[in-house]
């Protein structure tokens, strides 16, 4: 069996963080990593955090089956790292 290393500060559990999405307030549980690449990338785009989770909460209510609203976020997190990674490689 291949073993893995546990991340820096071990294994950690969802957070609950109150937030406002377009004007209505609301709980979200991500785990700490979530919560820090979500800051990360909410400050890269000069945007506060609500109103990229809006955007996010936006784009996934569009979608044919939307997920909830914490899967969709961690799911834009890894393809927006992925897109990031690609880009760089690239230039």
């Amino acid at each position: 069996m291949t073993r893995v290393a546990a991340p820096d500060g071990g294994f950690v559990g969802p957070v609950k963080r109150s937030i406002t999405i377009a004007g209505h307030a609301s709980s979200l549980s991500l785990e700490p990593p979530f919560w820090q690449a979500l800051e990360a990338a909410a400050r890269a785009r000069g945007l506060p955090l609500s109103a990229l989770v809006a955007a996010i909460d936006a784009a996934r209510i569009e979608s044919d089956d939307p997920p909830n609203l914490a899967s969709a976020i961690r799911s834009w997190l890894l393809i927006d790292a992925q897109r990031t990674s690609a880009r760089s490689v690239t230039t």
